[in-house]
């Protein structure tokens, strides 16, 4: 049991370490986003580069960004019948819906992606658009990293869920 909460502990602390790293990037994003639009509609001057950066940066935060707020339950959830369901139930819910649905999906995306990644690298990609960014096959990869993470950290949710209901018998 000691292992399993080290290992759920250690989850839970590296996808909290990327998500307070991507909050940064939301900061430089909107940046970005406010130069972006005062360029375009005060100079008229746009750029393919700064806009497919947006898109990237966006990218990084949503895939990368899903584990860290599946984490901290800031996810969305129909609440319906949930809210009314003991902690208990909703303990069980929780580690089920991780177990039987986002770890196998999670799982079935990231192999799914892999090939998709692997193509991008084999002819490196890059932008099709004139003044586009390079190395569009890096931003791909972050595909199945996020994946990987979504499901490492449901397999963290699923252990914290377990060993709140059946806690470990202390030491006498």
């Amino acid at each position: 049991m000691n292992a399993l909460k080290k290992l759920a502990s250690f989850l839970n602390q590296s996808n909290e370490v990327i998500g307070r790293v991507l909050s940064w990037l939301v900061l430089a994003l909107t940046l970005m986003v406010v130069y972006d639009v005062s360029m375009r509609y005060l100079f008229r001057e746009g750029s393919v580069a700064i806009q497919e950066m947006e898109w990237h940066i966006f990218s990084l935060i949503f895939l990368l960004g899903a584990a860290y707020t599946y984490k901290n339950n800031e996810h969305v959830r129909v609440e319906i019948l949930y809210q009314k369901f003991s902690e208990r139930t909703q303990l069980w819910v929780d580690t089920l819906g991780d177990v039987l649905f986002l770890i196998p999906i999670s799982i079935i995306v990231f192999k799914a992606s892999l090939p998709f990644v692997q193509t991008a690298f084999e002819i490196m990609e890059r932008s099709p658009d004139a003044g586009g960014l390079p190395y569009r096959y890096l931003i791909k990869a972050v595909i199945p990293a996020g994946f990987a993470l979504l499901a490492l950290q449901g397999v963290a949710n699923a252990i914290d869920n377990l060993l709140k209901l059946y806690p470990p018998k202390g030491r006498h």
